[in-house]
């Protein structure tokens, strides 16, 4: 690895060359791929494309000093993935635009880029094309991912009514604590396990779930937990205009994340409340969806889906916690410093 070139030291053309090298040959829907100015795809018949796109930044969304390159190509690609799934849609294709510092050693970015493909393999995503360039200092990865999703199967956040049962996949907590370690390592609370550091460097994204509940019509409104589960409930209700009514005590936090935060003096649930990364999925369903959900829980084996409060027509944002409201703990937002 020592002896390993720099990406400044075979430039930009060699790095897009070794990219090219690592990417099937055909994938599905792709006319034109990697090599000219821009890709061309095929929709799926029938098909609304769903686009989507995120940026990971050095030092914001990873550190170098605690994630691999193979934890940073398959977070770059899974929060899309996520988002693709919070709508409904399958992916299909994605662009991937790297600017890196002259300084990476090629063997990272092809360990990086590895990881990545082997990420999109396994949600039969092709990458179709990108750019490369020069990074005066951070590490910068821009990735647009593109799903597709029947007119009527699309959801989004916009349609939660009065009496939906709000919904969550998995487990919640364990990335904000993973992260909340990380940052610190001599924390008073000492390290928490490995899983929940793992859940903050190589997040899964419910795309199974997703497309499920897309398919079968089960959800009124969906979104992915990127910003935590408070954000997401917010944005749901806000795009919906009701309120909703989480129960504390239904919440599925995971048990190594909760005993850690009991041991860093923090409340379990603001913090799972208001820690991102866990990319699991809110939605809301009525009671009347109950079958289609149990074709959905067929689909998606053993990930739990937890019920955690109900869709208010009055306006507001609560947690019912020992017989008595609270406000809802906001997610993670940019420029705020609030995490």
């Amino acid at each position: 690895m020592r002896n390993s070139p720099t990406v400044g030291d075979i430039g930009e053309h060699a790095v897009i060359q070794r990219i090219r090298e690592r990417v099937p040959a055909h994938g599905k829907g792709v006319v034109t791929g990697i090599g000219d100015d821009a890709a061309v795809v095929e929709p799926d018949r029938g098909a609304l494309s769903v686009l989507t796109t995120d940026t990971l930044v050095e030092g914001v969304h990873f550190d170098l000093a605690h994630s691999s390159p193979t934890d940073i190509g398959n977070k770059a690609l899974a929060v899309n993935l996520s988002d693709l799934a919070a709508m409904g849609a399958a992916p299909r294709h994605a662009l991937l635009a790297l600017s890196l510092p002259a300084g990476w050693l090629v063997a990272d970015v092809d360990e990086m880029i590895d990881a990545f493909l082997a990420q999109a393999a396994r949600h039969r995503t092709t990458l179709v094309g990108g750019d490369v360039t020069a990074a005066p200092g951070a590490l910068v990865i821009g990735v647009t991912a593109i799903g597709s999703a029947k007119r009527r199967r699309v959801l989004g956040r916009d349609g939660a009514r009065p009496e939906d049962i709000v919904y969550v996949s998995g487990a919640i907590g364990a990335a904000a604590a993973g992260l909340a370690s990380l940052r610190q390592a001599d924390h008073p609370a000492g390290p928490p396990p490995e899983e929940c550091r793992r859940h903050h460097r190589r997040p899964e994204a419910r795309v199974t779930l997703g497309v499920a509940l897309g398919r079968n019509r089960a959800a009124r409104a969906c979104m992915d937990l990127s910003d935590g589960l408070g954000d997401a409930v917010r944005r749901i209700a806000a795009a919906s205009g009701v309120g909703v009514q989480v129960d504390a005590e239904a919440l599925p936090i995971h048990p190594e994340a909760r005993t850690w935060f009991e041991r860093a003096g923090l409340d379990p649930v603001a913090a799972s409340l208001a820690g991102g990364d866990d990319y699991e999925l809110a939605f809301t369903s009525p009671p009347a969806f109950r079958g289609r959900l149990r074709h959905v829980r067929r689909r998606i084996g053993d990930l739990p889906i937890t019920p955690i409060g109900i869709v208010t027509k009055e306006p507001g944002l609560r947690i019912r916690r020992g017989g008595k409201d609270e406000p809802l703990p906001p997610g993670y937002e940019h420029f705020t410093g609030v995490d």
